[in-house]
């Protein structure tokens, strides 16, 4: 017989591969550390942030459970101090425990650290500084800042105070309690640069522009050469908790630079909105037409926003 001969016309014949050694340790999903009754506990709580006062049959139809499933939650909060029951009306409301854990998550600086990340992504996206405020009384306060480029000026720390009339702050007061905006107008507002809108009438039409819109671009209000375009922040209740906004040189924010920009801010503000619960769908482009010049509104100080007022953090 003839010598079999492999296809490499060598006569001898081909080594055969080796196989692949089994994989000890082969991948697998990630186990799920999710404990049904917890998740079942915070849909109850935040069902009851946004409807409370309420029975316990819109509870348990909006946390999708069953009313013996929230009946026996909600009774386990109150011994806890966490909800409160009245008997004589059949509604449920949130307890004072949750105050004490607001004040804490704010001096733990709970909103500043969830909101970094994508303070991070809008600031590398665009290349400019980012910061947060929040209304502190009839102020606000910068609680976080992602400085892009450390060559630019940063106007403002952590912890400074500032009006609410003028420049991005005034998104917090358009969604304050009337009570605050009526208090706030009715006193000798601060002109800080000849383009502040120091004009009460004004200001509070204004107001009203932010809430039926969602964002706001300043120019000069606060620090001359100075252009700010800045969206809400909302949290589960629905309530605006900040303000996120970037801040540039004029120089670098000639039309039409900030409508192209915009959408990041507002999509970065919308995004941070849903990590704190607030229920909703990032910003889209159809949100932002306007029949206004760009080099009117950029220039103007014109103000833009969504609707409601405030909470949990602040």
């Amino acid at each position: 017989m003839g010598t079999a001969k492999s296809s490499n016309g060598t006569g001898k014949s081909k080594p055969k591969a080796p196989q692949a050694a089994a994989d000890p340790f082969p991948a697998s999903p990630p186990p799920d550390y999710n404990i049904a009754a917890v998740d079942r506990t915070l849909d109850l709580l935040e069902a009851l942030s946004r409807l409370g006062p309420a029975s316990l049959a819109a509870l348990a139809e909006s946390a999708g459970c069953t009313r013996t499933a929230a009946f026996r939650l909600l009774r386990t909060l109150k011994s806890r101090g966490f909800t409160i029951q009245d008997e004589a009306r059949g509604l449920w409301r949130l307890g004072a425990r949750w105050s004490a854990l607001g004040r804490a998550a704010a001096d733990q600086g709970a909103l500043a650290a969830t909101a970094m990340p994508f303070m991070t992504a809008l600031g590398k996206a665009t290349g400019e500084n980012v910061y947060l405020r929040v209304r502190d009384g009839m102020e606000s306060e910068t609680v976080a800042i992602y400085q892009t480029d450390p060559t630019i000026r940063v106007y403002t720390q952590v912890g400074n105070r500032g009006a609410l009339h003028a420049g991005s702050s005034r998104v917090l007061l358009a969604f304050a309690p009337e009570a605050v905006q009526t208090q706030l107008l009715a006193q000798r507002l601060n002109r800080f640069t000849p383009a502040t809108r120091i004009d009460a009438t004004w200001i509070a039409a204004d107001l009203q522009r932010i809430r039926s819109r969602g964002y706001l671009i300043t120019s000069d209000e606060v620090v001359a050469g100075s252009v700010g375009i800045a969206a809400p922040v909302r949290d589960a209740s629905g309530s605006v908790v900040a303000v996120m906004h970037i801040s540039s040189p004029s120089m670098r924010m000639r039309p039409p630079r900030p409508r192209s920009v915009l959408p990041q801010v507002m999509d970065a503000a919308a995004k941070l909105s849903i990590e704190l619960g607030a229920v909703g769908k990032p910003i889209q482009d159809a949100l932002l037409r306007d029949e206004t010049s760009a080099a009117k509104w950029a220039m103007s100080g014109s103000v833009i926003t969504h609707t409601r007022p405030h909470t949990i953090f602040r």
